[in-house]
């Protein structure tokens, strides 16, 4: 793992042909629409599908401690394509042979160091339908820490530089308005889908008291 020694930034964008795309793919789709109507859509796709089907995992943490209220754990983490620091949930590709369970387990101690046991796995998703056929599983993960525990090493592949960040589960949804707001980063949009409905439940469930 290499040490950071200065800002990411972009220096140059420019087309990507088809023979150096590692990662993914554009395509012309041709369908029929409703009312018989021929119509074309462009899309990105994934080049590294396995036979499963689905692409990657992002996962859930549920943190129990003695004497700390319960949390998540969110990483930060620059993405060129925005070119700005991201707020995501620790998230991978799936490896072949894995299922999204085995692949969030692994995935977690990498980004993080913790490890736990499966809680729930939900069905096949997607984040940006328009765009892309990028799907994904969300694992929720929980880690059972005991008084004393320190942190974990981090097991980060070469060129990972991920920052670790624990929060309460009822601070999450305004911490999440602050780095973006007050820091000027990028929540994902599943992080935040799951925030804003676990602090309208809790709000709502207040209100119903």
């Amino acid at each position: 793992m290499s040490t950071k020694t200065q800002e990411p930034k972009i220096r140059r964008i420019s087309p990507l042909s088809e023979d150096e795309a590692k990662w993914t793919t554009l395509q012309k789709i041709e369908w029929t629409d409703q009312t018989g109507r021929d119509r074309v859509w462009e899309a990105a796709a994934r080049k590294t599908r396995k036979e499963s089907g689905v692409d990657a995992v992002a996962i859930g943490p549920i943190i129990r401690h003695p004497n700390r209220p319960v949390s998540t754990m969110v990483i930060l983490q620059y993405r060129p394509p925005v070119d700005a620091i991201c707020v995501e949930f620790p998230a991978g590709l799936i490896d072949e042979g894995e299922t999204p369970e085995q692949a969030a387990i692994r995935e977690l101690k990498e980004e993080t160091g913790y490890e736990g046991k499966v809680l729930d796995c939900s069905p096949t998703i997607v984040a940006d339908p328009g765009l892309t056929n990028a799907n994904m599983q969300m694992v929720t993960i929980e880690v059972n820490l005991k008084e004393g525990d320190e942190e974990p090493e981090q097991h980060l592949d070469e060129g990972e530089h991920i920052e670790r960040v624990v929060v309460p589960l009822d601070q999450l949804y305004e911490k999440l308005q602050a780095f973006s707001k007050e820091e000027g980063k990028i929540v994902d949009a599943r992080l935040f889908h799951w925030a804003m409905g676990l602090h309208w439940s809790q709000r709502l469930g207040l209100k119903q008291a």
